[in-house]
């Protein structure tokens, strides 16, 4: 009962905590328009810097609001070259299409995951070796770049692996509960969930796109 009790006080401010992120994302990436292309490769850097800090404070279970939101500031910078690139080559209907589909899987997720019964932390072992093959496949496209088709059954795999991410974030939060100082890594847990499974369903409609 307490357990429960825990996750329903805290949940909204969870929510709110990741609305404002993805708001001071949207922020980073207007600003990004002004970046110079030579500072991008450091912000990505400083962002897999910060990344790596959350990983090893997360048994501590507590970030910063500060951190969060300076987090997201900087990830929105990074990502405005990929919004970019997809505008220029395929249109701001697919980018649009993109950010629709990904609102639309979230929220439903988010809505089973909040509603069913089942404990989905089973899905925690599975889910962290899946990122790890994405992360080692990644790091491989950067010297040997993918076939569209390869980069597309990537991306689907990337959907599956972020939507299971929500599905367990959002359950882990409801049976397990969240306390005040977990609420910021428990928005940067939502945010890169969101924005990973945007990026990837991006990825999908423009090469779905490109090749009609």
């Amino acid at each position: 009962m307490y357990v429960q009790q825990t996750a329903t006080e805290y949940l909204p401010s969870v929510l709110r905590a990741f609305a404002l992120s993805l708001a001071i994302a949207v922020i980073g990436m207007m600003v990004g328009v002004f970046v110079p292309p030579a500072l991008f490769l450091p912000l990505v850097l400083l962002e897999f810097g910060m990344l790596l800090f959350a990983f090893f404070m997360r048994k501590r279970k507590a970030i910063s609001y500060t951190f969060l939101y300076s987090f997201t500031f900087v990830s929105g910078i990074t990502t405005y070259p990929i919004v970019s690139h997809y505008l220029a080559t395929v249109g701001a209907n697919v980018v649009l299409m993109a950010l629709g589909t990904t609102t639309v899987v979230f929220t439903g997720l988010a809505i089973y995951a909040t509603t069913t019964k089942r404990d989905l932390s089973f899905l925690g072992g599975l889910l962290i070796a899946a990122l790890l093959a994405l992360i080692a496949i990644s790091i491989f496209n950067i010297f040997w770049p993918l076939s569209s088709t390869g980069m597309l059954a990537f991306s689907f795999i990337g959907v599956l692996v972020f939507s299971g991410y929500v599905l367990f974030d959002f359950n882990r939060m409801k049976h397990y509960g969240v306390s005040a100082e977990e609420v910021p890594l428990m928005a940067l847990n939502l945010y890169l969930d969101f924005l990973n499974l945007f990026i990837s369903l991006l990825r999908i409609f423009g090469i779905l796109s490109s090749d009609d």
